[in-house]
């Protein structure tokens, strides 16, 4: 079997691609650690897996953040009461 010329000299262990996922999204990674990341994930459904659903979370959470302080005018009443009176807490 001969080897194969596209893997980099260091392949990245799951625990590592874990360890600089925010990196890698970010294009913060040097060109060679991207390089092994790449070739990890290329070859690791887990990890592709795992990078898909942490790319989904950071996008939810950004759509959330650009709505957070607004609220359609069709709010109930008693929503906006209950809301109010759980973070006021129980009264003395």
């Amino acid at each position: 079997m001969s080897a194969d010329p596209t893997r980099p000299s260091h392949v990245p262990t799951c625990e590592e691609v874990l360890t600089f996922l925010w990196a890698y999204l970010d294009g913060e990674l040097e060109e060679t650690k991207r390089q092994e990341f790449d070739y990890h994930l290329s070859r690791c459904e887990s990890c592709t897996a795992y990078l898909e659903t942490y790319k989904t979370t950071i996008a939810l959470e950004r759509a959330a953040a650009s709505h957070e302080g607004t609220a359609p005018d069709e709010l109930p009443d008693e929503l906006v009461e209950a809301v109010l009176a759980a973070v006021r807490g129980p009264r003395s």
